[in-house]
């Protein structure tokens, strides 16, 4: 069932997000050659105690996990897609870095996800990287009321197909609001004109996950958690929380 927030609720949850973007920019400035992962999930867990917020990813176990997810934010490396569960791995020059981030505050959630590369980057993980950025900011333009779930995966997925990426099967994103995970689900690719209608006081997270090789399969590592894309190619996510409002979609995972 999806849950209308109110303004003062939309609020609550910018709170929230703000918190978010606080700890991806933090884990991001963190982020160099030779620095852990471990290490990242370290500065990320700082920010939001000192935030006075709670993070929903860790102890987080859905059916699919063997274990509970043992840290607060994902850290997907290279070919690795989401879910990736920070380690000893210490960067290299040279990587792609996918980080997914939430956080609790007074009882609402916010989820965020930045990639980027860490010292000399490559030119095609730049495309890689912009254009997840890119596919993000469709499906945001098309959260208005009216619209519909399958307007926002049609925007996604047009974007990641037009620059011969893949789309992983079965992945995308989700309502949001009391808990991380909420209905409606918002696939990244579908026709439009599909699905349930928007309306003001929905909040959706929308996660455009793209695979380099243009290939739609991914395989599970041994920890239940990280998805890898089959080919050793490279990936990129992105997302942001987004309230779909009267005046349009408003960012909650902004600074």
């Amino acid at each position: 069932m999806v849950k209308l927030k109110t303004d003062q609720e939309i609020d609550e949850m910018r709170a929230a997000g703000r918190v978010v973007a606080r700890t991806l920019a933090a884990v991001r400035e963190a982020a160099h050659v030779g620095v852990s992962l471990r290490e990242l999930d370290g500065v990320a867990r700082a920010v939001l105690r000192e935030a006075g917020a709670g993070s929903p990813f860790l102890g987080y176990r859905p059916s699919f996990a063997p274990v509970p997810f043992p840290a607060v934010v994902c850290a997907s490396v290279n070919d690795a897609i989401v879910h990736g569960i920070p380690d000893d791995y210490r960067l290299r020059d040279g990587d792609l870095v996918s980080i997914d981030c939430g956080a609790t505050l007074r009882g609402w959630a916010g989820d965020a996800a930045v990639s980027f590369t860490v010292g000399r980057p490559r030119p095609a993980d730049l495309r890689l990287i912009a254009t997840a950025e890119a596919a993000l900011a469709a499906g945001i333009a098309a959260a208005v009321p009216g619209n519909r779930i399958g307007d926002i995966a049609h925007a996604v997925g047009t974007v990641c197909r037009a620059a011969g990426y893949g789309v992983p099967d079965g992945f995308g994103g989700h309502g949001i609001g009391r808990s991380m995970h909420e209905d409606p689900g918002v696939p990244n690719e579908g026709p439009p004109g599909r699905g349930m209608k928007l309306r003001p006081g929905m909040v959706l997270a929308i996660e455009p996950m793209l695979t380099a090789g243009g290939g739609d399969d991914y395989s599970c590592d041994a920890d239940g958690w990280t998805l890898r894309t089959t080919d050793g190619s490279r990936a990129a996510h992105a997302e942001h929380t987004v309230a779909i409002t009267a005046a349009g979609p408003r960012i909650l995972t902004t600074l």
